[in-house]
């Protein structure tokens, strides 16, 4: 059962609703957390430990990830989805390109 991590900066709206949208999906298990210092879960080394997928949200998140996590990363796949911080919490909009960009990452 592959254990997907989602990262933003802040853990306030784009990784909450990728975490919450695939948390139904049987077979994978979700969570989600930030880059940021205010993040309201910042990110930890025991969540990439966790994790066999981590999807982060821009390509400076998957730049912030590697200097702060470096040596935690071996052997995971990291997948930058290319989702701007232009959305709201569950946001139609954000559902969808989410729906779009990540299933493909799950195999």
């Amino acid at each position: 059962m592959p254990r997907v991590l989602f990262i933003c900066s802040r853990n306030r709206l784009r990784s909450p609703t990728a975490e919450q949208v695939f948390s139904t999906v049987p077979g994978i298990e979700t969570d989600s957390a930030g880059l940021a210092p205010d993040a309201d879960c910042p990110l930890s080394a025991d969540q990439i430990e966790w994790a066999d997928i981590i999807c982060v949200m821009e390509k400076r998140h998957s730049t912030q990830l590697n200097k702060k996590f470096k040596r935690h990363l071996a052997g995971k796949k990291v997948v930058c989805l290319d989702i701007p911080d232009n959305y709201q919490f569950m946001q139609p909009e954000l559902v969808a390109l989410l729906e779009k960009r990540v299933p493909g990452h799950l195999r």
